[in-house]
C-alpha cells in the first residue's frame, strides 16, 4: 500500500494504517519484492507495508549516534504503546456492529427457508385465473361484438336525426337569438354535408343554408345596430369569421363603432358617481376600493371590446394602442379639469385608482401597448398640477383675506389684528391642510402613487419654496409695488392701486415678521414629519426648500413693508402740511387768535397711525429720553436760548443779532439722528413719522416768508404741540429739538421775528386745550 503524499497527523495515520492492513489481502499480493525498495529505503518506511527491520537498523545505526538511538528507542516504545491502546479501542467500538451483523444474517437465512415453496403455490393460483379469464372472454366475445356494433348503429342514428333536425334545430335558436348555438350546430354539420350534401341530406343541407343566411343577415344587423353593446357586436363578428363569412369589411365598421363609443364616453360623470362614496381604507388593496359596478360599465365594456377586436383582427394592434392611449389621456384631462376645480386627496385619489384599474386590465388584453409607461407619464403631469394647484389656491387664499381689510375699510373701528391673525392662520392652516392632503395620498395604497412617491414629495419642496417667492410678489403687489406678473393680473384687477389702505401695508408687514419669525419653522417641521422619506432626485426646474433663504426674504420684505408704511403716512401728513404752509399769505398774516385748525388736523393724523399699531404692533422697552439726555441737544441749545433771549428783546436788532448766535452755535453742537433703523414696535414707528413729520414742516416753513404775526403763529402751533408729541413720543428730547427747530426755521424766514410773550402763549394753548376737551366729553 503506497503512502499518500497529503500530510496528516500521526494519530489519522495509525488508524488508517490498522485497518488497512486488517482489511488488506495477503502481503504476498501488495508488498512490493525487496530488492525494488531497498535501493529508496528511509527511516519513513516502517509505515508501509515493505518494511525490512534489518535493513532499517542498519540505516538507523548509520544515521544516528547512541544518544539518538537512546531517543529514537524510547519514541518507538510510547508509540507502540500508542498503537496498542488504539487497536483495543478499535476493537471495542466495532464489537457491537461485528455482532449485530452476525445475527442479521442468522435471521435472513432462517426467513428464506419455504419461500421457494409459497412462491410455487402463488405461481399455480396465478395461472388456474388466467385460463379462466380466458374461458370467459371467449365465451363473451360474440355478445360483445354484437353489442358494439349495435351501439355504433345508434350512435349514426343519433347523428342522422340531428342533420334532419338541423333546420328546425337552427330556427328555434332564431327564435331565442341563441346565435352561437346555430353557428355551433351548422359548424358540426358541416363535414356530413360536405361528404353527403349532394345526395342523402341534400334537402336537409339546402333548408339548413337558408336558415343559416338569415342568422349571417341577422348578425350583419347586429353588427350595424347602435343599440347593441360593443362586446355583443365583437361576438357576432366571432360567429361570422367561424361561417367562414369575409369579415375584413366589418373590420373598419367595428373600429368605428370603437372610436364613436370612446368619444360619447363621459368619464367626469363616471368618477363623480364613483367618488360619491364615502373613501374608506384602501390598506387592503384595490380589492376594497370603493368604486360602484356603475362606474366600471363603461370602460369594463370598452377593455372586452378592445380584447374581442384584438382577438379577431390580430394585425390591428396599431389602430388599439391608438385607442387605449386616448382613454387614458381622456382620463387624465378628466382628472386635470377637477384638479382646476380644486378636488380633495381622496376624490384625486379615487380617479388615480380608477385609471390605475383600467390601465392594468387593457395591460392585460393588450400589452403591445405598453400602456402603464404611457400613464405614468400622464400621473406625473396630473400630479404636479394637483401639488401646484393646492398652492396655488393657498396663495389666493391669503390674498382674499388681505383685499377684505380694503374692501371693508380701515377705520378705527375696523378690527385690523382680526385681519392679521386671520391671515396668520391662513398661511399655517392652509400651509398643514396642502400637506395633509399630500400625506394622505401618499398613504394610498396604489401602485401608481407608490411609483410617484419620491417625485411628489420632491414637488411638494420645490412647490413651498415656488410658493413664498410668489406671496412675496403679491405682497409687493398688495402694497401698491408693480411686479412684472402676468399671472397676476386678475389680482391687480381687483386691487386699486390708488387706494391702497396704510393698515393693509402695516398688516402686510407684520405677517412677513411672522412667517420670518414663525411660520418658516413650524412649516419646516411639517414637512419633517409629513414627507419623512424621499425628495432625492435633483431638481431641474427649481430650487428644493431652503428655509434659510425664505426667512431672509421675508426679513427684508418686513423691513421694506414698514418703511413703505411708514412712507405713506409720512406723505398723506405731508400734504397737509405743505397745504397749510402754502395756502396763506404769510407777509399778510393777522396776529394769532387761536391754535390753527391743521394742528387738529395733525394730531387725528397721528392718532389714525396710534391706532392702527396698537392694533398690530407690540410695545417695546419703555425708554423716555429727556432733554439733558438726547444727542440732538445741550444745556446751551439754541431753542433755550432763542426762547430767553428772545423775551428780553423787543427790537428787530435784537433778534437779528439772536439768531447770528443761533447760527453760531449750531456749529458746536451734535447732529440729531432723523433717519434711524425703525424696529417692529408701536413706539418706533410713531416716532419715525412724527419725526420726519417735522423735518418735513420745517422744510416747507424755510420756503416761505413770514411776517411777525405769521412768525407767532407757528410759533403758537409749535407750542400747542409740544406736549402732546412729548406724550406720544418716545424719545421726547427729539421731539422738542424739531419744534425747536421748526420756530427758528420760521424765525430765520422771518421779517421781524418777534416771539409772543410766554403770558399770551400759555393763555392761547390753554383755551385751545379747554376747548379740545370739552368736545371729547361731548363726544363720549
Amino acid at each position: 500500500m503506497v503512502v499518500d503524499d497529503v500530510p496528516m497527523d500521526d494519530k489519522v495515520k495509525r488508524t488508517r494504517d490498522l485497518l488497512s492492513s486488517f482489511y488488506s489481502q495477503d502481503a504476498s499480493h501488495t508488498s512490493a519484492p525487496a530488492n525494488t525498495t531497498s535501493r529508496f529505503a528511509t527511516l519513513d518506511t516502517i509505515n508501509t507495508t515493505s518494511f525490512d527491520a534489518d535493513q532499517y537498523m542498519n540505516l538507523l545505526v548509520q544515521k544516528s549516534n547512541l544518544e539518538g538511538l537512546l531517543q529514537r528507542h524510547v519514541e518507538m516504545a510510547a508509540e507502540i504503546k500508542n498503537l496498542d491502546t488504539d487497536l483495543q479501542m478499535l476493537v471495542y467500538e466495532n464489537y457491537n456492529k461485528f455482532i449485530s451483523a452476525t445475527d442479521t444474517i442468522k435471521r435472513m437465512k432462517n426467513n428464506i427457508v419455504g419461500m421457494e415453496v409459497n412462491m410455487e403455490q402463488l405461481l399455480e393460483k396465478i395461472m388456474s385465473v388466467q385460463s379462466r379469464s380466458d374461458g370467459v372472454n371467449t365465451s363473451l366475445f360474440e355478445k360483445r361484438e354484437h353489442i358494439e356494433k349495435l351501439h355504433r348503429t345508434r350512435n349514426l342514428l343519433r347523428k342522422v336525426q340531428f342533420i334532419y333536425d338541423l333546420p328546425t334545430t337552427l330556427g328555434k335558436c332564431i327564435k331565442s337569438e341563441a346565435y352561437g348555438d346555430a353557428v355551433r350546430f351548422y359548424t358540426g354539420a358541416m363535414p356530413i354535408f360536405k361528404a353527403y350534401g349532394d345526395s342523402s341530406f341534400q334537402d336537409c343541407k339546402k333548408a339548413s343554408e337558408e336558415v343559416m343566411s338569415v342568422i349571417i343577415n341577422k348578425l350583419q344587423d347586429k353588427v350595424s345596430s347602435d343599440s347593441e353593446s360593443i362586446q355583443a357586436r365583437a361576438e357576432a363578428v366571432m360567429l361570422l369569421k367561424q361561417l367562414d363569412f369575409p369579415v375584413e369589411n366589418l373590420k373598419s365598421k367595428l373600429l368605428e363603432k370603437l372610436e364613436q363609443f370612446l368619444g360619447e364616453l363621459d368619464l367626469s360623470k363616471v368618477i363623480s358617481i364613483g367618488s360619491a362614496i364615502p373613501h374608506e381604507s384602501t390598506n387592503e388593496g384595490s380589492e376594497s376600493d370603493p368604486i360602484t359596478p356603475l362606474s366600471e360599465v363603461p370602460t369594463r365594456e370598452f377593455v372586452e371590446a378592445v380584447h374581442a377586436y384584438h382577438v379577431i383582427f390580430p394585425d390591428s394592434e396599431q389602430q388599439l394602442v391608438k385607442l387605449v392611449q386616448d382613454l387614458t389621456t381622456r382620463h387624465f384631462e378628466a382628472a386635470k379639469q377637477q384638479i382646476r376645480e380644486q378636488i380633495s386627496s381622496a376624490k384625486l385619489a379615487s380617479r388615480l385608482r380608477f385609471i390605475w384599474t383600467d390601465v392594468l386590465q387593457i395591460n392585460e388584453v393588450l400589452p403591445e401597448a405598453a400602456l402603464q409607461d404611457f400613464a405614468f407619464e400622464a400621473a406625473c403631469v396630473a400630479v404636479k398640477q394637483y401639488v401646484a394647484s393646492a398652492f396655488f389656491h393657498l396663495l389666493h387664499e391669503i390674498s382674499d383675506t388681505l383685499l377684505q381689510i380694503q374692501k371693508d375699510g380701515i377705520g378705527e373701528e375696523y378690527p385690523l389684528r382680526a385681519a392679521l391673525e386671520a391671515s396668520k392662520n391662513a398661511v399655517i392652516q392652509g400651509s398643514t391642510k396642502v400637506l395633509s392632503d399630500i400625506r394622505c395620498l401618499l398613504d394610498e395604497d396604489l401602485g401608481l402613487i407608490l411609483k410617484l412617491r419620491d417625485m411628489i414629495i420632491s414637488w411638494v419642496q420645490e412647490g413651498f419654496q415656488t410658493f413664498f417667492k410668489q406671496l412675496n410678489d403679491q405682497l409687493l403687489l398688495l402694497s401698491g409695488k408693480n411686479v412684472p406678473m402676468a399671472h397676476e393680473q386678475l389680482l391687480a384687477e381687483r386691487l386699486q392701486a390708488d387706494k391702497v389702505p396704510a393698515g393693509l401695508v402695516l398688516v402686510i408687514s407684520q405677517l412677513s415678521v411672522f412667517i420670518e419669525r414663525d411660520a418658516i419653522s413650524r412649516i419646516t417641521e411639517e414637512i419633517g414629519s409629513s414627507l419623512s422619506a424621499g425628495g432625492v432626485q435633483l431638481y431641474e426646474h427649481g430650487p428644493a426648500f431652503v428655509p434659510a433663504e425664505v426667512r431672509r426674504t421675508f426679513r427684508s420684505a418686513g423691513e421694506k413693508f414698514l418703511q413703505h408704511y411708514i412712507n405713506m403716512r409720512t406723505q398723506r401728513i405731508s400734504v397737509l402740511l405743505r397745504k397749510r404752509l402754502t395756502t396763506p399769505n404769510w407777509i399778510k398774516h393777522k396776529e394769532p387768535r387761536e391754535v390753527h385748525m391743521f394742528v387738529d388736523l395733525f394730531l387725528q393724523e397721528l392718532g389714525a397711525v396710534g391706532t392702527e399699531v396698537k392694533q398690530i404692533l407690540p410695545q417695546g422697552l419703555p425708554r423716555k429720553h429727556s432733554r439733558t439726555e438726547s444727542n440732538g441737544s445741550t444745556s446751551s441749545s439754541r431753542s433755550n436760548t432763542l426762547r430767553d433771549d428772545k423775551l428780553g428783546r423787543s427790537t428787530t436788532n435784537r433778534a437779528r443779532s439772536q439768531l447770528l448766535e443761533t447760527h453760531l452755535a449750531k456749529l458746536f453742537k451734535q447732529k440729531m439722528e432723523i433717519f434711524t433703523k425703525v424696529e417692529h414696535t408701536q413706539e418706533s414707528v410713531v416716532m419715525t413719522i412724527i419725526k420726519l413729520c417735522l423735518k418735513s414742516l420745517q422744510e416747507f416753513v424755510r420756503l416761505q416768508t413770514f411776517n411777525r404775526s405769521g412768525f407767532q403763529q407757528i410759533q403758537l402751533d409749535m407750542q400747542y404741540l409740544r406736549p402732546t408729541l412729548k406724550g406720544t413720543a418716545e424719545d421726547e428730547a427729539a421731539v422738542e429739538f424739531l419744534l425747536d427747530e421748526v420756530i427758528v426755521a420760521a424765525a430765520e424766514r422771518c421779517l421781524d421775528p418777534s416771539p409772543l410773550e410766554p403770558a399770551i402763549l400759555d393763555r392761547l394753548v390753554h383755551a385751545k386745550l379747554a376747548r379740545t376737551t370739552d368736545q371729547e366729553q361731548v363726544a363720549s
